[in-house]
């Protein structure tokens, strides 16, 4: 497909969904007490889209994503949280 043809298939589904992320960071903003490490997460995920290198929804993916292998004795919760806790970040 041409890039025009793209633009006419993908384009007012990605804006609607940059609009809603807009909307998200302005609801964080306005909220009250300290982010979490998904806001830093998600922030990190961001930072991907403006390197402009190839595979970003990859990128994107390994940002939010646990790369440890070694398994661990007790599931810290419940359910997934959408993002992976670096416990040895700096």
């Amino acid at each position: 497909m041409t890039r025009q043809q793209l633009l006419d298939l993908y384009f007012m589904d990605a804006r609607s969904k940059l609009i809603d992320i807009a909307a998200f960071l302005d609801r964080m903003d306005r909220g009250e007490g300290e982010p979490d490490f998904r806001l830093d997460a998600f922030r990190k995920a961001l930072a991907e889209l403006h390197r402009g290198e190839p595979e970003r929804a990859k990128s994107v993916l390994m940002s939010l994503s646990d790369l440890t292998v070694e398994p661990i004795a007790k599931a810290p919760g419940k359910g997934a949280v959408g993002a992976w806790k670096m416990t040895n970040e700096k």
